[in-house]
């Protein structure tokens, strides 16, 4: 978590380089700064989010042509002005913003103090311009000595630095959290992601771990930990510059939801790549899914469509446990990852055990993150770049990527044709917003939510509750819908909203039944349920009808009900959706 960019232009870099740290905020928002380099380092930085830190002490309004700049999110210290990025050495004579944990950094710290060396902050970030001082001083330049530097770092970094005594370029370098380069006529770039410099360059180099980079007004130079050079591909990113803005919506995360029509056709255009990819795989007996967050409630669905369609074992692990479930790989089991942004930490360590024994597959988003250059296999979901920390087209794209894969691997054609159809569906669904609308008002001082669901619905009440908590902040568990009466079920009363998933299918009269248990105890029960079922009218409680589709396709509509049932109740109750506390988009250290 946490945002770099850095830029080496020929005009003025404040006002490009904050314009572009604005448009990562998402990856962190506890504090901000900006160092630029003339004939010496000017930093600027305070806590709090862009805007209030820039209303304070206009971020803009510091010289330079080359810029670092930071958006945090607090690992090390509290979010104050001193432990906000830039951070400096003790002459003010270079500048470093970080992206990452340093493992050692106490030792580091320990070391550097018994040498004279005097700290400012309680981040484990101030080593690193410290440490470069250090060899600096021993006649190094800025590149080897970063170079010494970050051969002594243990843990995960993304790097950019500057220093006076040669003010002509950045130095960058990548270990376990993402950086990636931008080239134009008009300058070069360094960034943690994509969106922070599309409107500035769609030629994008992404960097590997273990390597260092130099930019400057002449172009970029990557090189391995000894310096010798690399040959990159340079991708062209397909995006255009407006996905990532807010296209007259008040917030990216309604914008986003809107979106999920188009996002399923554009995924739907991967199903020729899904079907070869199908026929690449060898021989396994066993699939094994690996997320976290909503990826890993996709990956639930993946499991009940596997397990009930095709029969091959299946089981979901979260990234961050897989650690423990090492020994049961084999070259029998196929191992998929899903993921957003291709580059959470637990994820990309998981990849790297699986490797060893078993074939893998990445569901991503991203192209060229890390995870999409480790796995055996990518599918990309296509659903272009999600600004708003909770997901919700990302989440519908994996799923329909999963249920793709499963389509090819059954041979059914069937199930093929029925996602051909959900475009309009979803469609049809968004014109229910004002319904939602009414059910949110009525329920945003709720304190607890159930959700409840049963077989392919049970990961939508799981994904469903996990929005709410995202971004209300009100408690939400997500049950299966026959569990309530094995310990929850002594929760509920009049002031607990219960949420039922009820679409047709081979499931609803259980789940009827036990929203009838529900209701007999005073809970109010919101029903999501179909169009033409006239039985769940009888409930006096809150209704929302949904297109007519069955039990096994649900998960693909309904949760678009949760997801505006979330973000309406954070409107109503003045939560900003987009920016959740304490969260960041992509978690990039485990």
């Amino acid at each position: 978590m946490c945002g770099i960019v850095g830029c080496v232009l020929n005009k003025k870099a404040a006002p490009t380089i904050i314009d572009s740290i604005k448009k990562l905020e998402y990856r962190g928002y506890d504090s901000v700064g900006i160092a630029t380099v003339t004939d010496k380092i000017n930093v600027k930085k305070g806590s709090g989010k862009i805007d209030e830190v820039d209303s304070k002490i206009n971020l803009k309004d510091i010289d330079g042509n080359i810029g670092i700049a930071h958006v945090r999110w607090a690992t090390h210290g509290n979010p104050t002005t001193e432990n906000a990025h830039p951070h400096c050495d003790c002459k003010n004579k270079i500048s470093v913003v970080h992206n990452g944990i340093i493992e050692n950094y106490k030792e580091l710290y320990q070391e550097l103090k018994n040498e004279g060396h005097v700290f400012k902050s309680e981040t484990d970030t101030e080593v690193i311009p410290h440490l470069i001082e250090k060899y600096m001083d021993e006649g190094q330049d800025l590149l080897t000595a970063t170079q010494s530097t970050v051969k002594r770092l243990i843990g995960s970094y993304a790097l950019a630095i500057i220093s006076s005594d040669e003010p002509d370029k950045i130095i960058g370098a990548r270990n376990e959290s993402p950086l990636i380069a931008g080239i134009s006529e008009n300058g070069n770039y360094l960034a943690s992601d994509v969106p922070a410099i599309l409107s500035e360059t769609n030629q994008i180099i992404y960097l590997e771990d273990k390597e260092i980079i130099q930019v400057d007004k002449n172009g970029i130079k990557i090189m391995d930990l000894d310096l010798n050079p690399i040959e990159k591909e340079v991708t062209t990113i397909t995006w255009d510059p407006e996905m990532a803005e807010k296209g007259g919506f008040d917030h990216f995360m309604i914008k986003e939801i809107y979106e999920e029509p188009q996002i399923i056709k554009d995924t739907l255009s991967e199903e020729n790549k899904i079907k070869e990819i199908v026929k690449r795989f060898k021989n396994f007996n066993r699939i094994c899914f690996v997320a976290c967050g909503t990826s890993y409630h996709a990956s639930l669905i993946g499991e009940y469509l596997i397990e009930s369609k095709i029969g091959i074992p299946t089981e979901v692990i979260l990234a961050s446990e897989f650690e423990y479930f090492k020994k049961t790989l084999d070259d029998h089991t196929l191992v998929i990852f899903v993921t957003q942004s291709g580059e959470t930490a637990d994820t990309i360590k998981a990849l790297k055990i699986a490797k060893k024994k078993s074939e893998t597959l990445a569901i991503v988003n991203v192209v060229g993150s890390s995870i999409t250059r480790e796995a055996d296999h990518v599918i990309y979901t296509r659903a272009g770049p999600e600004i708003g920390v909770a997901a919700t087209k990302t989440y519908i794209s994996q799923l329909i990527c999963i249920y793709l894969l499963v389509a090819y691997l059954d041979e059914n054609q069937e199930l093929l044709d029925k996602l051909h159809s959900l475009s309009g569906l979803t469609e049809e669904l968004l014109t229910k917003e004002k319904q939602i609308q009414t059910i949110a008002k009525k329920y945003s001082k709720a304190k607890d939510f159930f959700y409840i669901g049963r077989g392919f619905n049970y990961p939508t009440a799981l994904e469903g509750a996990l929005k709410l908590k995202e971004i209300t902040y009100i408690h939400g568990e997500g049950y299966p819908a026959g569990e309530l009466k094995h310990g929850p079920l002594a929760l509920i009363d009049d002031n607990i909203p219960v949420v039922g998933i009820l679409p047709p299918g081979p499931s609803y009269n259980k789940t009827y039944n036990n929203l009838q248990e529900i209701r007999a105890r005073g809970a109010d029960v919101i029903i999501l349920g179909a169009n033409n079922d006239t039985q769940i009218s009888d409930f006096e409680d809150k209704l929302l009808f949904n297109p007519i589709i069955d039990e096994e396709l649900a998960p693909l509509l309904y949760i678009i009900d949760l997801q505006l049932l979330a973000y309406y109740i954070s409107i109503e109750k003045n939560i900003d959706p987009d920016k959740p506390k304490n969260l960041a988009k992509s978690v990039t250290v485990e």
